[in-house]
């Protein structure tokens, strides 16, 4: 009896005791100065790398039990840009870390100055289920390579991931300074009831909040990868065929619609409006066949919560008889095929909310440039989309929709430039990832000015009289000849 007793396993429960050790853990190996250093560094990103070449399956698996998650989208959007961007940080640390020289002034001649990137400390990663990998790990790479100790949270509701990225963490990181913590509300509510020198979020904005209300406790900042609802616009007189198929590439190939920056909706003139769907039914079923719910090329939806919420949407009564392709489900595989509605009511579910799946709605407009006011009545999107050949409404869709990134002519491909900022702007996010931008989002520049000794102007001293105001004055805000009318007393202060 006593044996059986034993050899049961002990249940290690993660709460605000164990998260708050952990953070003291962690915070004394920082002050070491251990993940200061450029070697460090250097050998925690490229086993990045080797935990990336050397999982490849085991990571693609994970993703398969996951999402159901098609092997060139596990391969290339997930594991590709990951290695990407070890490569990137690798190749640039070296300049990312040297002081920035910048000019001083005559208020302190003589001097000079520089900007250095310091890391901020210990920082907190939550992550999210639809690119577990890539969101989990990309951050990751920036906070690593500023110098950051750091703790991830993965979402608990990609397990497979989840665990695999604890069981890869452990074998190939530095377990002092870089840790994975798995779970879910519990977990994730004792890791944001700590102090932390910054928090990175990736999800939705309902959590986004909580997150932000936990963070204001400790003045916390705050980093948060969101979404919303993204628009893409298509104009006529274009490569139809082309438009259609990159719209596609960026809503069904990218997870099925599960993705922050997938298209929400789509937004075209009346007039245009059937030919565009006819285009839609062809490449659909080029694509994914005459049954898109036995394609091994379109990701399942994540579980059964997920597939109630787009069902719903896709049953509303204004909404269930606009469906002009797809439609069908497959409530036993959690399947939906690639979905498209036509003329949806603007007070419907599905134009209200964040879709985050496989149902495309479109919107008729009168005149193109209506476009930009319906997108703009909403919340600002993470993405926004526009296909045209027209110069000048390229030029006023650049400058009249605020979103945090636009493309023209292409959907999604901006997240795989790494010299462009990645995030959202409003209730799609704050802050900003990728290349260099995640170093500076994990790093601290820190104003840096060198003086001697001599120099020393009794100006700046008591007692201070009129000449000394007139000559600071002109020291703060003017030029050459003011100063050298002020030191001669020409002209009025």
């Amino acid at each position: 009896m006593a044996g059986s007793q034993d050899a049961k396993k002990e249940v290690v429960v993660f709460d605000a005791e164990a998260a708050r050790d952990l953070v003291k853990e962690l915070t004394g190996n920082f002050a070491s100065g251990k993940t200061r250093s450029y070697e460090w560094r250097v050998a925690q990103l490229k086993n990045m790398l080797k935990l990336c070449d050397e999982n490849e399956k085991e990571i693609v698996e994970a993703l398969r039990l996951d999402l159901s998650k098609p092997e060139l989208e596990s391969t290339i959007y997930e594991i590709a840009l990951l290695k990407n961007s070890c490569k990137l940080a690798l190749k640039e640390l070296k300049h990312w870390i040297k002081p920035e020289k910048v000019r001083t002034s005559l208020t302190t001649f003589p001097s000079s100055a520089e900007i250095v990137s310091e890391p901020l400390g210990v920082v907190l990663i939550i992550s999210a289920w639809n690119y577990p990998f890539l969101l989990s790990l990309d951050p990751v790479i920036g906070a690593i390579a500023a110098g950051n100790a750091v703790v991830l949270k993965p979402s608990e509701v990609s397990p497979a991931s989840s665990s695999l990225l604890l069981k890869l963490a452990t074998k190939y990181l530095d377990s002092s300074s870089i840790r994975v913590i798995e779970g879910a509300v519990a977990e994730t509510t004792a890791l944001l009831e700590q102090k932390w020198d910054k928090i990175l979020y990736t999800g939705n904005g309902r959590v986004g909040r909580f997150v932000m209300a936990a963070a204001a406790k400790h003045l916390t900042p705050v980093h948060l990868e969101l979404g919303g609802k993204c628009p893409v616009i298509v104009d006529e007189g274009i490569n139809l065929q082309v438009t259609t198929r990159r719209i596609i590439a960026g809503k069904w190939g990218c997870n099925n619609g599960q993705a922050c920056i997938s298209p929400d909706y789509m937004i075209t003139t009346k007039d245009y409006a059937t030919k565009l769907v006819e285009s839609f039914k062809k490449e659909l079923e080029r694509f994914y066949g005459k049954n898109p719910l036995e394609s091994k090329d379109l990701s399942r939806i994540v579980n059964f919560n997920h597939f109630s919420r787009l069902t719903k949407l896709l049953d509303e009564d204004k909404v269930s008889g606009k469906i002009v392709h797809g439609g069908e489900r497959d409530e036993v595989n959690l399947k939906i095929a690639p979905t498209l509605l036509l003329d949806v009511p603007q007070n419907s579910l599905i134009m209200k909310e964040e879709i985050f799946g496989p149902l495309l709605p479109i919107v008729m407009v009168d005149k193109i440039e209506e476009s930009f006011d319906l997108i703009n009545s909403g919340t600002k999107p993470l993405a926004a989309y526009l296909f045209t050949n027209n110069k000048k409404l390229k030029q006023q869709f650049v400058i009249s929709v605020s979103a945090g990134g636009v493309v023209v002519n292409d959907t999604a491909v901006h997240l795989a430039v790494p010299t462009l900022p990645f995030g959202g702007v409003g209730e799609s996010g704050t802050g900003a990832y990728h290349g260099k931008f995640s170093f500076d989002t994990f790093s601290h520049k820190k104003a840096v000015l060198y003086r001697g000794f001599a120099g020393d102007a009794p100006v700046r001293y008591p007692p201070y009289s009129s000449g000394k105001i007139r000559l600071l004055k002109v020291l703060l805000g003017g030029g050459i000849w003011d100063i050298i009318r002020a030191l001669f007393g020409w002209g009025k202060a």
